[in-house]
C-alpha cells in the first residue's frame, strides 16, 4: 500500500532535527511517546520533548521500509541511524503508529530500542 505524501516531508522534517516544524503535524492535543517513555501531552509538550531528544544527537536520518494506511491511522517500520555527538553512529530498527485527525498527528506511537544510545 503506497504511503501517504505527508509521510515522507514528516520524516524529512524529523531528520533534519525541526521541532518547530515537526510539531506543525500535530493536533493540539497530540500525545507523543518515545518506547516506554512517559508521554508527551499536548502540542507545546511534544515540541519541548522532541527538541530535548534532538539537542541529545548529532544527527538521525530515518529509513522507512514499509508503511501501511488504514483509516484513521498509519503504521511503518524501517530502520533510524543516530550520531553521536562523539561522532559514533547506533542503527536500530523502529515501527511507529499515527493514529490521525484528517491529515493531522493526533497520537503518535515510537516503539524503538535506543537505550543503548547514551551507553
Amino acid at each position: 500500500m503506497s504511503q501517504p505524501a505527508w509521510l515522507e516531508k514528516l520524516f524529512t522534517t524529523i531528520d533534519a532535527k525541526d521541532a518547530v516544524a515537526f510539531a506543525d503535524f500535530l493536533t493540539d492535543d497530540a500525545v507523543f511517546r518515545f518506547g516506554n517513555g512517559a508521554p508527551a501531552r499536548g502540542r507545546d509538550e511534544v515540541r519541548e520533548a522532541v527538541a530535548q531528544f534532538f539537542a541529545g544527537v548529532k544527527s538521525l536520518q530515518h529509513t522507512v521500509h514499509e508503511s501501511w494506511t488504514v483509516p484513521g491511522a498509519v503504521v511503518m517500520h524501517g530502520e533510524v541511524t543516530y550520531t553521536r555527538h562523539t561522532g559514533s553512529r547506533l542503527s536500530v530498527p523502529f515501527a511507529n503508529i499515527l493514529k490521525l485527525d484528517g491529515t493531522r498527528v493526533r497520537e503518535y506511537l515510537v516503539f524503538a530500542d535506543a537505550s543503548q544510545l547514551w551507553s
